[in-house]
């Protein structure tokens, strides 16, 4: 394991300006990096369950292609389906076993986004999967074909010997992760508004608002300037005259709260800003989302495994939603840079960046290469020491699958 630690000028909040977006649950990328992650999930617990082991398997391009709806005060309709383009690979057996893999499938995506948009129908929704069981690149057919592992039964085991894997932990890929600590003002001032718009509390008080919300802060100096889009739900709204006032309520809610986020209490907030009143052109929704007509979602596309989109800060294009929880370092190593980022600025107090570096074949629980980033001053962090952490956090993984696989841990 290689490491090397830099000395930064200077932590985010101490430039001039900051850029930070945040995707709301219900925003299409959203749905598509949960979609994924939570087919991965219960596939994964699907194969423990019968088999005591996670198969191979990648939902991670899975995407959402809109469908149509006429939107009316007072209630429209849902026209045509959302369609769920679930594309990726799975072992649909084990030996003369076979998995249920396409009723997973329908199943699963039906129920996470009738949960993630309540007013959607299952019958709104077309499932259409692309499922290819082919190996990676890698296998030249030979007398050698019939070991036991190896990339020709890769996606069709023959039995539990065959996942390399549980003899030698692996990385899948030749890639890398990054995370960071602490967040910025207007990281978590994206985090805070998007949070608090699509939390529980909010919600019941106010559930004409969709969920669909994105959030976009930039920081100038100590002013925040904050500029949202809120969808409103057509059902729940009976006239124009219904939508402006509620518009010009949220916007005072958000002005005052975004000063309370603000360093110097200053800010400005922008809201809706394409709507159209005397068009008649405005955020207006059957289900509370822009997935309902025309828009598309794709994995990846949306908020990083920290929750937000920093156009300021290092950021892997990684999609991490729905890759393989047991190997895949796209997946993992962004997760566990993050723990490391967290723990060394925990015991320096010192802002933290932290990349790790897989090679694909080698040992999964050590990094090729770490690169280590300290802001604010003071002596550069020791090598040893921060060799030393990210040996713990590597071996933290058996807890952190059993996390994803739970969900409990978001990585969007």
């Amino acid at each position: 394991m290689l490491v090397s630690v830099d000395l930064a000028d200077r932590f985010v909040d101490a430039y001039g300006f900051d850029i930070v977006e945040r995707k709301g649950i219900g925003h299409p990328d959203s749905l598509a990096d949960g979609l994924a992650e939570e087919l991965s999930r219960a596939y994964s617990r699907l194969c423990l369950e019968e088999f005591g082991a996670i198969l191979h398997h990648n939902t991670d391009k899975t995407a959402l292609l809109g469908g149509s709806a006429t939107v009316a005060f007072g209630g429209g309709s849902m026209d045509g389906p959302i369609t769920a383009l679930v594309n990726g690979r799975f072992s649909e057996t084990l030996g003369d076993r076979k998995l249920p893999v396409g009723d997973l499938i329908e199943t699963v995506s039906r129920d996470f986004l009738c949960s993630r948009l309540p007013l959607l129908r299952r019958d709104d929704i077309e499932v259409r999967m692309r499922l290819n069981p082919a190996s990676s690149p890698g296998h030249v057919r030979s007398d050698t074909s019939s070991r036991d592992g190896g990339r020709l039964h890769w996606f069709a085991p023959r039995s539990l010997d065959d996942l390399s894997e549980r003899r030698r932990l692996h990385a899948n890929d030749t890639s890398a992760g990054v995370g960071y600590a602490p967040l910025s003002v207007a990281e978590l001032a994206a985090l805070d508004i998007e949070g608090w718009l699509n939390g529980s509390e909010f919600t019941a008080a106010a559930p004409h608002f969709g969920s669909d919300i994105k959030v976009m802060v930039c920081r100038d100096g100590g002013d925040l300037h904050v500029t949202l889009c809120v969808p409103q739900i057509d059902r729940y709204t009976p006239d124009l005259a219904t939508y402006i006032d509620r518009k010009h309520d949220l916007y005072e809610l958000v002005l005052k709260r975004a000063r309370g986020l603000a360093p110097s209490g200053e800010a400005t907030v922008a809201l809706n800003t394409r709507d159209d009143h005397d068009a008649l052109e405005l955020y207006l929704t059957v289900t509370g989302s822009s997935i309902e007509s025309g828009d598309e979602g794709v994995v990846g596309r949306g908020n990083r495994c920290n929750g937000v989109i920093s156009l300021m800060r290092p950021m892997s294009m990684e999609g991490a939603n729905g890759k393989n929880p047991v190997y895949h370092v796209g997946k993992l190593y962004n997760v566990l840079a993050q723990a490391v980022a967290e723990r060394l600025h925990t015991v320096t107090g010192l802002p933290m960046t932290v990349c790790l570096v897989s090679r694909s074949g080698g040992e999964l629980t050590c990094p090729q290469f770490v690169g280590v980033q300290q802001s604010g001053g003071g002596a550069a962090v020791d090598r040893g020491y921060v060799t030393a952490v990210v040996e713990d956090v590597m071996g933290s993984l058996p807890s952190l699958r059993d996390e994803l696989i739970a969900g409990r841990r978001a990585l969007c």
